[in-house]
């Protein structure tokens, strides 16, 4: 008597399950390289720029504030006073935490003079974006008992403070609050993303 292996049970794939599968295979890539282009055109070019946002100045008077959003950040714009303008630019530039001016339209070594965060001829308007440099959270104007600012924005989460300019005074934020790119429109209007 011969001694024969056992039978092995047949794992192999049959001829025509592999066909399938190598069909759907084929489709799917097939779908995805046809549906490429449309998907890629779709989608935002690297070095394109954000929309600019504009928004009309005339409602805002001294003092008050608004908030608009650009590329997904709040961007809050101030109506200063002309007090809030003196105390802002008296404040000495060697006193600060963050000596750097952080304006978008700048070069990155320039100076946090409150000069260097507005623009020369409109001092009265400041444009900065409203996230505490510590964590992100959303700031709100700081406002003393007598109802007039005490420095400029409060993050309650944390504490932080910044001044009249943006520029951070205390707690734990690092960061002077970045000016985004702006300029001035006729007719008392601001564009936010281009400069």
């Amino acid at each position: 008597m011969i001694d024969r292996p056992a039978a092995q049970p047949d794992t192999a794939m049959p001829r025509r399950d592999f066909l399938h599968v190598c069909t759907g295979a084929v489709a799917t890539l097939g779908s995805a390289i046809a549906v490429w282009p449309a998907v890629a055109q779709a989608a935002p070019r690297s070095g394109a720029p954000p929309n600019p946002v504009i928004v009309d100045l005339t409602p805002i008077q001294p003092g008050q504030m608004v908030r608009v959003a650009w590329r997904g950040q709040p961007v809050v714009i101030r109506h200063r006073t002309a007090d809030e303008i003196v105390r802002a630019r008296a404040a000495p530039v060697e006193g600060l935490r963050d000596k750097l001016a952080r304006n978008a339209a700048l070069p990155a070594k320039a100076i946090a003079s409150d000069e260097n965060r507005t623009l020369a001829k409109h001092p009265q308007w400041l444009v900065v974006i409203g996230a505490c440099t510590h964590l992100g959270c959303l700031l709100r104007s700081d406002v003393g008992d007598d109802g007039t600012p005490d420095f400029g924005w409060f993050c309650e989460c944390h504490a932080a403070r910044f001044d009249l300019s943006g520029r951070v005074r205390s707690g734990p934020a690092y960061a002077n609050l970045p000016v985004p790119p702006y300029r001035m429109l006729p007719r008392n209007r601001i564009e936010i993303g281009r400069t």
